[in-house]
């Protein structure tokens, strides 16, 4: 997984309550399993119209944000149904970090696992970032994940809480995987010890 220690990018601006994880990548596009080229999929069915053609008004079609790093939603982000799809879109596309006020608990921890840090802040901190996204291309934020601070367009500054194991799990790359690999000494040491204790299993 790839790490995630400092981030600055522009950061998109999507005012809306309850995305689900249906909006977020569409049912039709989880026959892959795959993690990449899901990105030209992210929130497909407000990016564009049955003709499959950009709706010009949509914030991720504007030439500002086609490359954003950041997204800054509304309440209750990646509600819904518990597809691992919904963090694949977003990195796909190049989104390293969603901020909102509140998430579903396993897009929460899907992000995590994926590489994406989702941040939690108030309604008035969200309000103050909110309004940052909105400048276009000035809408550029920094995210630190070791000083947890987000610093805005203007200078200012948020400091935000995250969980310290899935803080250094994301500061050095680790899965689930990469976790169980850092054990692979005591793993190999196991199971020849068994191998010699049980030799018939």
């Amino acid at each position: 997984m790839e790490k995630f220690t400092t981030l600055t990018g522009v950061a998109a601006p999507l005012e809306m309550i309850n995305v689900d994880t249906d909006m977020i990548i569409p049912k039709q596009y989880l026959k892959t399993l795959g993690r990449t080229g899901l990105g030209k999929a992210l929130l497909s069915e407000l990016r564009f119209d049955e003709q499959g053609k950009e709706r010009p008004d949509f914030v991720l079609n504007k030439a500002a944000y086609r490359q954003s790093k950041i997204l800054v939603a509304g309440d209750n982000f990646g509600c819904g149904s518990s597809r691992e799809h919904a963090p694949w879109a977003l990195m796909d596309f190049g989104i390293r970090c969603v901020i909102s006020t509140s998430f579903a608990d396993i897009f929460f921890n899907n992000c995590f696992q994926n590489g994406i840090l989702a941040i939690k802040v108030t309604p008035e901190q969200l309000e103050k970032l909110m309004d940052d996204a909105k400048r276009g291309a000035n809408a550029t934020m920094t995210i630190d994940l070791e000083k947890q601070e987000i610093k805005g367009p203007d200078g200012g500054t948020i400091k935000f809480d995250v969980d310290s194991f899935r803080k250094h799990c994301l500061l050095n790359g680790l899965d689930d995987i990469g976790i169980t690999l850092q054990k692979d000494k005591s793993i190999k040491s196991y199971e020849e010890k068994q191998s010699a204790e049980r030799p018939w299993m």
